[in-house]
């Protein structure tokens, strides 16, 4: 049996609890995919986009929803050895991978060299939904898992001083008609890489021209890992935390809480305590 072929069979046999299982869940839980869904799959390079593009894969051979699907590299300026990485990696797993030019690294070095990563964010995303808009797709799918929901909602609490996560979809403000959809939403990160040692597989961490040389003082950087090192530590009091927190997003009490934001407008509740 080809080499590809025992990576797949591994998504659905070894790992069908731990990733084909919550990855069909969160499908069918949240509604990401829908029949006649065109879909881009937005692919950095990493464990994450690659399982995803995996799992997207199986669906499409084996489930009963009709859709297409394009596995797109947005090239910014990578490296050539990151280039060359992506292409033998997508080669390896049978992945048929479309890459596009954007240059955004030498942009972003140009006109923020000291605190490239917002506007590079920016910029990605223009360039992921309009690529996506020429290729007649309405939704893209990302490949953020259960722990960065987990740390973006405790960023959002520790440093935002609001109570906000990681949806698992969400509709684009400033393309209409596209949707961004997070189908490993419910899948673990410790999952995905023991996968990836499973089978041998090895990823690009981060092919980033500017976090490549950037420490950890870095204040974003520093900031995800202080969330994951904490999340880390609590699990060692208790197992199910992360889940917890979770879950906690999914059964807020209102009468509880002093106050929420709904499309910009914010209500207290001293505004119904006397009703």
């Amino acid at each position: 049996m080809e080499e590809y072929k025992e990576i797949e069979r591994s998504i659905i046999k070894k790992y069908r609890k731990d990733i084909w299982s919550k990855f069909i869940r969160a499908i069918n839980d949240y509604k990401l995919i829908e029949e006649n869904d065109n879909i881009m799959v937005c692919m950095s390079g990493g464990k994450d986009s690659f399982l995803l593009a995996k799992c997207i894969q199986e669906l499409k051979r084996h489930g009963k929803i009709h859709f297409d699907a394009h596995y797109v590299v947005m090239d910014p300026g990578y490296t050539e050895y990151n280039r060359n990485y992506i292409v033998e990696n997508a080669k390896k797993l049978n992945v048929p991978i479309e890459i596009f030019e954007s240059n955004i690294f030498s942009s972003v070095d140009s006109m923020c060299p000291k605190s490239p990563c917002y506007m590079c964010a920016r910029m990605r995303r223009g360039y992921l939904y309009s690529r996506a808009q020429e290729l007649g797709c309405n939704k893209i799918a990302l490949g953020h898992h259960f722990d960065d929901v987990i740390e973006t909602t405790l960023l959002s609490m520790f440093y935002g001083s609001e109570i906000k996560t990681m949806m698992p979809k969400l509709h684009s403000e400033n393309f209409k008609g596209l949707e961004l959809i997070r189908p490993l939403y419910l899948v673990k990160e410790q999952n995905i890489i023991s996968w990836s040692k499973s089978n041998n597989l090895k990823f690009i961490d981060c092919a980033c021209k500017f976090t490549q040389n950037l420490k950890l003082e870095n204040e974003n950087i520093s900031k995800r890992k202080e969330i994951k090192d904490l999340i880390k530590n609590l699990r060692k009091i208790n197992k199910n935390v992360d889940y917890n927190i979770f879950k906690s997003l999914d059964n807020v009490n209102i009468n509880c809480i002093l106050g929420y934001k709904q499309e910009g407008k914010y209500t207290s509740f001293l505004d119904k305590y006397n009703d």
